[in-house]
């Protein structure tokens, strides 16, 4: 009996799985871009981003530096290799050309959160790219 119900455990979980639904998508707005014309090939780009309740971010990179604040609500963050960080209204967060952002979400469940980002980037290339 031991043998049968594991295994229907097992599937009925995977197929659970593929009825979660996804959490909803931060809106994304570009603010300004301005080419950097002391450093040639780069540009500057500020951009907000609003998470609904709820809210998170895929799995990404930014082939650029990327500096975070909060401007309300709170944000989980966490580059692959480190602990995640919870940041709350008036505090940073940097992602450098390397890191992989494993996690991106709103705190809450019951409020927005809004922060701005500016990147320091190669022009031309899209803010955010998928994970190596």
């Amino acid at each position: 009996m031991k043998k049968i119900i594991l295994p229907i455990a097992i599937a009925a979980c995977a197929l659970a799985a593929q009825f979660v639904p996804a959490a909803p998508p931060p809106e994304v707005k570009e603010i300004m871009s301005k080419p950097l014309t002391d450093i040639p090939g780069k540009e500057g780009l500020v951009l907000t981003v609003t998470y609904p309740p709820g809210g998170a971010d895929e799995i990404h990179r930014h082939d650029a530096h990327a500096f975070v604040y909060v401007l309300e609500g709170s944000i989980v963050m966490q580059l692959q290799g480190a602990e995640p960080v919870t940041l709350k209204s008036g505090e940073g967060f940097y992602e450098g050309p390397n890191d992989v952002h494993i996690v991106g979400r709103n705190a809450s469940d019951s409020k927005p959160a809004k922060f701005v980002v500016f990147l320091v980037k190669k022009q031309g290339v899209p803010a955010v790219l998928p994970a190596k």
